[in-house]
């Protein structure tokens, strides 16, 4: 009896052991580490790939190229037009980050804080939107442009980005607004104040991590996105972006991957840093509105 009860003491002692605190942090942190080479090693490969020669990325040579060259870059800014299309973007993305942001929280701030009669049917309609695939969508869009005349303009790519993601940003801006105490609106009705700037000078400034993820979020969405730039600038290919821009490496006999792999990292660069710059506020929000 004695052995069996030292051997179970034993059994519970080393689980108690395998347990604590440290060596689970540890395990997680190795198992997470390993995640993050998996999900990294394809964005080291491109980067290293575009200063790399075509026949250098397919010799299977190693991660660091043996003959760095920038040639690729130059080719890819010059001959493939990938400076204007930078640019092309940088409008685009911008534009649609300014209007998308101040449009979802001007909205999100009536859904949070006003009352009014249906606004759970119109919470149930915005939400419905998210599961309409996008293909769907693109032709009623290009043809409403069309009929603006704004069919073939980087105005007209600009507007039609924004209406893509502001679904989710509007229901973003209400939970953040409907967590914030009524005591600032009442502050604010007692000095005076009408709705109007209680919004702009009140709730906006206070609701700056929610800011910063729809900014974060919309620049990738407008960055990134593919389908309808290609559709919008299919006619007019002077007012592609990127992501379309990027495609034309791509020939019928022939894929340019040194050139196609510097354009690639020359359209990753500006999003890595805006989200190293913003990812403190961009969690910070991201846990406010989940919370809200």
């Amino acid at each position: 009896m004695a052995d069996v009860a030292l051997s179970h003491s034993s059994a519970i002692t080393s689980r108690q052991s395998f347990l604590n605190p440290r060596r689970r942090r540890l395990i997680t942190s190795v198992v997470l580490a390993a995640i993050c080479i998996v999900w990294v090693y394809p964005l080291v490969w491109m980067v290293s790939a575009s200063f790399k020669s075509n026949s250098e990325i397919f010799a299977g040579g190693g991660l660091i190229p043996e003959n760095p060259t920038f040639e690729n870059f130059v080719r890819a800014w010059h001959e493939a037009n990938i400076g204007a299309y930078f640019f092309n973007t940088l409008f685009v993305t911008v534009g649609s980050v300014l209007i998308t942001t101040i449009s979802a929280a001007l909205m999100g701030y009536a859904l949070g804080r006003r009352p009014f009669p249906g606004r759970a049917t119109l919470f149930g309609l915005m939400l419905f939107t998210l599961f309409i695939p996008q293909g769907y969508t693109i032709i009623p869009v290009f043809e409403l442009l069309s009929n603006l005349g704004l069919g073939q303009s980087l105005w007209g790519l600009m507007l039609a980005t924004c209406g893509h993601s502001i679904v989710i940003f509007t229901l973003l801006f209400a939970g953040y607004f409907s967590q914030m105490p009524k005591e600032l609106e009442e502050a604010s009705r007692m000095d005076g104040v009408g709705p109007v700037k209680t919004f702009w000078y009140v709730m906006l400034p206070l609701s700056k991590p929610i800011i910063v993820t729809v900014v974060v979020m919309q620049t990738l969405q407008a960055w990134n996105d593919f389908l309808l730039p290609l559709v919008i600038t299919l006619a007019n290919p002077a007012l592609r972006t990127l992501s379309v821009g990027i495609y034309s490496f791509r020939g019928e006999h022939f894929i340019d991957w040194g050139g196609m792999t510097a354009g690639s990292t020359i359209t990753i660069v500006p999003v890595i840093i805006l989200f190293l710059f913003l990812q403190r506020y961009f969690i910070d929000g991201l846990a406010g509105a989940v919370k809200g």
